[in-house]
């Protein structure tokens, strides 16, 4: 098998590897796993809970709340996603044999070069979106590293820095945390703040951990791969925004936690501390 990040790509990751923003290339477009008959198939394999498909004239800040079902099938929308103006995902495709073994053959490539500074890849997943023209995926964040390969159409990631608290204000990151929706509020007077990244096929965007971001299609029905997983270090942030949430609830107001290479070791730690005493006390189900 071809391998789908040459050695100018791979030079490219770890240069913006873990903090930074930026695009690769690749070389997986025409892969057949990602044809529309190939998705018709996994979409009838997948449980229905792991697909999301909505109308795809959404504006870039929205209550998710407020985001329609396109009305058709799973198959239906796949099939007619040039003319159905709708924005889909296939969630967790890791859990199907065939998507998974390219999963983990694409991530291999490059854990080498990721666990120099983050460690060991964890919790591998993968997603697949298809997107018709103009359709638009609203302003939110992720808890996991990502690179999202373009293999058909054309779209726009808008990237923002996630250490900026004008753009997102620490609770959003606490709230998410304790479950609430990725999707964030969008403030038109952030636009600037923005890093537009234009993709084609073959070519990626590498995303960081909980980095904001907002994606306007292009004029042609869109498939996009996007290949995620956490690391020690994605995890610690999280549990540094957990500890915080709880210093809030009782009055505090704690500061921000900090960004690699800083690792929120102290406040990891005692989060994972009361959460373990929580637990065995009874008060909380296990994460």
């Amino acid at each position: 098998m071809m391998q789908t990040f040459d050695a100018d790509a791979r030079t490219r990751f770890q240069t913006l590897y873990p903090e930074t923003p930026g695009k690769l290339t690749h070389n997986l477009v025409g892969h057949p796993l990602f044809e529309l008959d190939a998705l018709i198939a996994l979409s009838g394999r997948m449980r229905p809970v792991d697909v999301e498909q909505n109308i795809g004239n959404l504006p870039v800040g929205i209550d998710p709340e407020k985001v329609a079902h396109n009305g058709l099938s799973v198959a239906d929308t796949i099939r007619s996603i040039e003319e159905n103006g709708s924005w889909m995902v296939l969630k967790f495709v890791e859990q199907d044999p065939e998507y998974k073994a390219l999963l983990d053959a694409v991530l291999d490539e490059i854990a080498p070069l990721a666990a120099g500074s983050t460690g060991p890849m964890l919790k591998r997943e993968a997603f697949i979106f298809v997107s018709s023209p103009g359709a638009v995926t609203p302003f939110h964040f992720d808890p996991e590293h990502n690179i999202l390969l373009q293999l058909r159409g054309q779209k726009t990631m808008t990237v923002f820095d996630p250490t900026d608290h004008d753009v997102v204000k620490p609770e959003a990151h606490e709230a998410f945390h304790r479950g609430a929706h990725r999707n964030l509020p969008f403030d038109e007077a952030i636009c600037a703040r923005g890093l537009p990244l234009t993709i084609t096929p073959g070519e990626a965007i590498y995303v960081p951990v909980k980095a904001p971001h907002w994606v306007q299609n292009g004029p042609a029905t869109s498939i996009s791969f996007s290949i995620t997983w956490r690391s020690e270090w994605s995890y610690r942030e999280q549990y540094a925004h957990n500890l915080n949430a709880m210093m809030r609830d009782i009055g505090l107001n704690p500061g921000a936690p900090q960004r690699y290479p800083s690792q929120n070791l102290a406040k990891s730690t005692a989060y994972r501390a009361i959460a373990k005493a929580r637990r065995i006390a009874g008060l909380d189900k296990p994460a």
